[in-house]
């Protein structure tokens, strides 16, 4: 039965649209200026996108943001799935319930904490070593992999409890090995939550700042460090421009998860109806 909203429950839900996507809106429209005015709307161009892809360190930043969000996300999304097949293979409801509460820890940390936790490590290990400069590229992945994990495994987890554990064992009965049965009825089956810890490990990573500030180094500058480093003197409109083309990358991104989430329901779906 459907319910029609009244007009005071639709200006409600417009207000609060306004006021989430209303700044993102006006970032949009001022990429486009033909000035560097943040008030002033003087003509529309893409004077600023030139000037962004004429920003080396900018594309550097950006180039660093990009090999760490795909490459954690990735990392994180093959041990959080794995992670997530163990504890959810467990039998005992308290073993179960400690690791899923050890295993939040990293997302219920404060981020300032973490941080600052994972820099004494990194530091400590690089003195073990004799390392000098252990910071950079490989302890900003590493941090990026850890507070990742647990999305993933809290997104993976809900489809492999709504997955029916007799589709396994009718493929193994059938003739297949147990790694076999996982990549033929039990991964398919879990991909859409797969996709969706992987995009949002992606976007978590994408806009990391505090983590990221104790434990990059001078030679891995991300984004928001490179956009903080800015805001000491003046963020220029070619950062709106920047700003606008990440907005509708996650926005296609977060678009193409619920067409593949909506296929794969509809798929599920009609598979339970042949089977009644």
């Amino acid at each position: 039965m459907k319910t029609k909203m009244s007009l005071p429950s639709k200006l409600y839900t417009a207000m609060i649209l306004l006021f989430l996507y209303a700044p993102i809106g006006v970032l949009i429209a001022f990429s486009f200026n033909a000035s560097n005015s943040t008030a002033v709307f003087e003509g529309f161009s893409f004077k600023w996108y030139g000037e962004l892809f004429r920003d080396s360190m900018t594309l550097n930043a950006l180039r660093n943001t990009l090999i760490i969000a795909v490459g954690s996300s990735v990392f994180a999304t093959v041990l959080g799935t794995a992670a997530a097949v163990g504890i959810n293979a467990y039998k005992s409801k308290p073993i179960k319930n400690s690791v899923m509460s050890v295993t939040n820890i990293p997302m219920m940390n404060p981020e300032i904490v973490t941080g600052i936790s994972m820099m004494f490590l990194f530091v400590f290990i690089g003195r073990m070593l004799s390392v000098s400069n252990v910071l950079g590229f490989w302890t900003l992945l590493i941090a990026h992999i850890t507070f990742n994990l647990p999305y993933v495994i809290l997104n993976v987890l809900p489809k492999l409890r709504q997955t029916d554990v007799h589709l396994s064992e009718a493929a193994m009965d059938l003739g297949c090995t147990p790694a076999k049965a996982f990549f033929k009825v039990v991964l398919p089956a879990i991909m859409p939550g797969i996709l969706s810890g992987l995009i949002m490990a992606f976007t978590l990573s994408l806009d990391d700042f505090i983590i990221s500030h104790f434990v990059s180094g001078p030679a891995s500058q991300t984004l928001p460090l490179r956009i903080y480093a800015m805001t000491k003197k003046r963020v220029t409109p070619d950062m709106y421009a920047l700003s606008t083309l990440i907005f509708v990358t996650i926005l296609l991104l977060l678009l193409l998860t619920n067409l593949s989430q909506t296929r794969a329901d509809k798929k599920a779906n009609k598979i339970v109806k042949i089977a009644k």
